[in-house]
């Protein structure tokens, strides 16, 4: 059984550095999966940056959809895998489910099935990052902290994210949040809290 761990902030929070240097303390060859696509120069400077941060004998498998199958494919590696990151990969599924039949321009709505199919896949992610050999180590993102978005799309994408980042945190080992370079975990506490919450509901039923 894996050992999964959830690594989770906002923008330019040290998430990424944090990943890299918890990956390497396991002492073992590191596959790092890259979720990005490079569209524009503002993406294509930010890849240069992670490619250069990370050492030269890290495996790296880029991959902007098919992360099930990339961790059945590496499922019993002696290795540690790190992704990064799981809102990119999301931002993925979502641009990809709207993509038009015809020649029409991009919907902007996220239909409810859709919703539905990208976040049963997240979920089979999550099951599979607890249950392969090697840890198991993502980067996410926290992006409903702000303002509302003002279009539709960005709504979809926000909620999309939230919701799943608590399906991967509901079966990480470990949540790390991540406040300006400083890691603090955050689950144990949390998961305490919540026990006591659901007992007392249960004694007052």
């Amino acid at each position: 059984m894996s050992d999964f761990t959830l690594i989770t902030g906002g923008a330019r929070s040290g998430k990424s550095t944090f990943a890299e240097k918890y990956a390497a303390h396991f002492g073992l060859p590191v596959i790092y999966i890259a979720t990005a696509q490079i569209f524009d120069d503002e993406m294509a400077q930010r890849v240069k940056k992670h490619r250069q941060r990370r050492p030269e004998h890290w495996q790296v498998i880029e991959e902007p959809y098919a992360i099930r199958h990339t961790l059945e494919n590496i499922q019993n590696k002696k290795a540690v895998v790190l992704l990064d990151c799981v809102t990119l990969w999301l931002s993925n599924l979502l641009l990809n489910a709207l993509k038009p039949s015809t020649e029409s321009s991009f919907s902007e709505t996220l239909t409810s099935e859709a919703e539905d199919h990208i976040l049963n896949e997240v979920q089979i992610v999550a099951q599979l990052a607890k249950e392969i050999t090697p840890p198991v180590i993502m980067v996410t993102n926290e992006v409903g902290q702000g303002i509302v978005p003002e279009n539709p799309l960005a709504r979809a994408y926000r909620d999309l994210a939230g919701k799943a980042n608590q399906l991967l945190a509901h079966q990480a080992d470990t949540l790390y949040w991540i406040v300006a370079g400083y890691p603090v975990e955050i689950k144990q506490s949390g998961q305490e809290i919540l026990n006591s919450l659901e007992s007392k509901g249960r004694a007052s039923q």
